[in-house]
This record gives C-alpha cells, sequence and structure tokens, in this order.
C-alpha cells in the first residue's frame, strides 16, 4: 500500500547525489535497544496462502537499554524489504533507526505495548511512536500480519509478499475486512500468548499490557481488547472500525485519536463511542490526514514533491509538529492507564496543543 507507493517514489530518477532520509529522534531519557523475533503458530495454517501450514509471524521488541556502546542502529526495514522498496539508484537513503539492535537491556520490568499497523503496511510503519515510547521506559512489541503486510522478511531470507486479493463487490469487501480483523486479533493473541518465551522476557510487566494501532491496526486493538482481558488500554488511531467492537461493550480505557475530519466524523467512530464504557477520549489534530499517524508524516515531506502530492497524504501540519502531538497524548494515556500516573492533557484543552481538538 503506502510503503508500495513510497516505493514508486524513491525510484522514480536516477540518483547522481543521495539524500538521507531521517526519523526524528526520541524524546525520553531511555536509550532504545531493538531486537526481532520469528514467531510460528502451528496450531492454525496461513488464512491468506492455502500452501503454508503454518501461521508465521515477525515481531520487533523496542525496550530502555542500560547501554548501547558496541551495538549497531537498526535500519528503518530489514535488508531484504530495503532492496524492494528502495533499489539500487534511488536519489534516497532509507532512515536509520535510532534502536540499538541487540543491546544489553535496562534493569527493571517496564509495562508492555503491543503494535498493529494499517492494512497492507509492515510493522516498522509506527517507528516514529514505538521508538519513543520505549525511550520514555515501556517494551514495545510490533506486529507484522503475514501476507496482509506488502512485506515480511524471515530469518532465512524469504520475503512473504500481500496475498490478500482485493473483494469483486461491496458485499464480499465487508466480509473480507471482517476476517482481515479476525486474523489480526488469532495474530495478537498468539504474540501474547508467546510474551513470556521472548527474548527480553524478564524485563517485560506481563501485568500492564496496552496496545496501539493506526488504521486497521486501530480496530484490532479494540477487537482484541474484546476478546482478551489482558490488554488493559487501547489506542485507535485513526481507523474505521470493524467488527465486534461496533455490537459490544468495551470497558476499559480507550482512546480514538484522529485526523483532521473537516468537520465529518466516521460513522464507526459514532458508534464504537457509545460502546465505550471504561475511561474514553476522543481527540483530532488539526491539519493531519489519514497517514499523517504513521512515519510518512515525518518521511513524505522529505522527499521534495510539490504540496498537492504530499498535502493530499500527510496534511498541512508541520511534520515535526505533528510527530511531537502524538507522542505526547499516546504516552499521557499509557502512562496514565497503564502507569497510573500523568495524563492531564487528556481531560481538558491544553494551551500547548491548541491543534488538538475534543471530540465529541
Amino acid at each position: 500500500m503506502m510503503k508500495a507507493l513510497l516505493s514508486l517514489v524513491l525510484a522514480a530518477t536516477p540518483a547522481s547525489t543521495v539524500t538521507q532520509l531521517s526519523l526524528p529522534p526520541p524524546t525520553g531519557p531511555e536509550r532504545v535497544g531493538t531486537v526481532t523475533a520469528h514467531l510460528i503458530d502451528r496450531s492454525r495454517p496461513d488464512p491468506w496462502v492455502a500452501s503454508e501450514k503454518v501461521r508465521e509471524l515477525m515481531v520487533s521488541i523496542w525496550y530502555p537499554a542500560r547501554t548501547v556502546r558496541g551495538h549497531e542502529r537498526a535500519g528503518w526495514v530489514s535488508p531484504g524489504v530495503a532492496e524492494r522498496i528502495n533499489p539500487p539508484g534511488s536519489p534516497y537513503a532509507l532512515p536509520v533507526t535510532h534502536g540499538y539492535v541487540g543491546a544489553p537491556p535496562a534493569a527493571g520490568r517496564h509495562p508492555v505495548i503491543l503494535y498493529s499497523p494499517g492494512f497492507g503496511i509492515e510493522r516498522t510503519s509506527g517507528t516514529v511512536l514505538v521508538e519513543d515510547l520505549a525511550s520514555h521506559g515501556y517494551v514495545v512489541v510490533t506486529i507484522d500480519h503475514t501476507h496482509d503486510a506488502n512485506f515480511v522478511e524471515f530469518p532465512d531470507g524469504r520475503i512473504a509478499t500481500a496475498a490478500i486479493d482485493p473483494p469483486a463487490s461491496p458485499d464480499e469487501e465487508e466480509t473480507l475486512l471482517e476476517k482481515v480483523v479476525d486474523v489480526r486479533v488469532r495474530d495478537t493473541r498468539f504474540v501474547l500468548d508467546q510474551l513470556r518465551r521472548m527474548p527480553l522476557a524478564r524485563t517485560m510487566d506481563l501485568s500492564r499490557i496496552g496496545m496501539f494501532g493506526a488504521s486497521m491496526g486501530g480496530t484490532t486493538t479494540a477487537d482484541v481488547m474484546l476478546a482478551d482481558p489482558r490488554v488493559l488500554a487501547g489506542v485507535n488511531l485513526d481507523g474505521s472500525f470493524i467488527g465486534p467492537i461496533l455490537d459490544r461493550d468495551l470497558k476499559r480505557p480507550f482512546l480514538l485519536f484522529g485526523s483532521d475530519g473537516d468537520g465529518e466524523q466516521d460513522e464507526t467512530w459514532t458508534k464504537a463511542w457509545d460502546r465505550l464504557r471504561g475511561p474514553r477520549y476522543w481527540r483530532e489534530i488539526d491539519g493531519t490526514k489519514h497517514l499523517s499517524f504513521t512515519d510518512f508524516q515525518s518521511l513524505y515531506p522529505q522527499l521534495g514533491l510539490p504540496a498537492d502530492q504530499v498535502e493530499p497524504v500527510v496534511g498541512t501540519i508541520d511534520p515535526a509538529r505533528s510527530v511531537a502531538v502524538q507522542r505526547a497524548f499516546v504516552r499521557a494515556f499509557f502512562d496514565r492507564h497503564l502507569r497510573h500516573r500523568g495524563g492531564g492533557i487528556l481531560d481538558r484543552p491544553s494551551p500547548r496543543y491548541p491543534e488538538v481538538r475534543i471530540l465529541p
């Protein structure tokens, strides 16, 4: 999806000079480590490719590091995926993250947050929020939904590609999207089951688990919470709701954090709002668009494209400001509901964040 669009832009012009793309640095006091894990669910076949008899997933774990000395910074995507989306001759170099591969973890046990990306997008697309949370003392586990994501690279070099056929009618589309969400919920619950066996498990406080996601990952978060009481608080970043959350009550804290609706509201948000029976928050950021809640908010404006190509994708808001606002509110929400402290900016309009509107 958007990463495929980005790859077309990156490959558009042969490079005489190469521009290094970058992500904004985390704001927290902790250095950040990161590792990946290959998970195999032998209890079910892959739901999208019939020949694959087990469900394989890739996750990344981001965490506070004791030291990063002697460790290299991780690339934004894995090497095989980088070759697919940024071929030789591109005028751009993909960003390097602020996470250090295999760095030793900081002492203590930290709250855990899961991240689910948008439909057709990889787990790396939320890095600007993920590594910031890790720098403030959270362990964040990002999930690739194989064959839903555009590309997923496994440790042996295999790259799984998107394999969900487009629907032929509106009725088929609704059925398909419900299946997509159901698969994602199953993926996420399997990841939850594996947390105790993962690298860095000793750094995780599994009594304090939250989840957030962008677009399809947002409704995935809500539907996971309905299915699994281990997830105590959730955030939907600008995703329409699909599935059980539209018909069942959710009694745990939830934040709806959306793009500028220009006075229009997503009907599924209105419906889901009435189903939220715990602490609930609905906020929108002026000047943003749907993909403002991904790394593309930072990356797209760096491509040197005209405004009429950039603004429909990531809006008119200053990219650095958009990221800063998102980081502040997402962290405030999890601080309040996983650490039971802070979160005052959630309660009322804040003069520090005048672009954030309280709805409904």
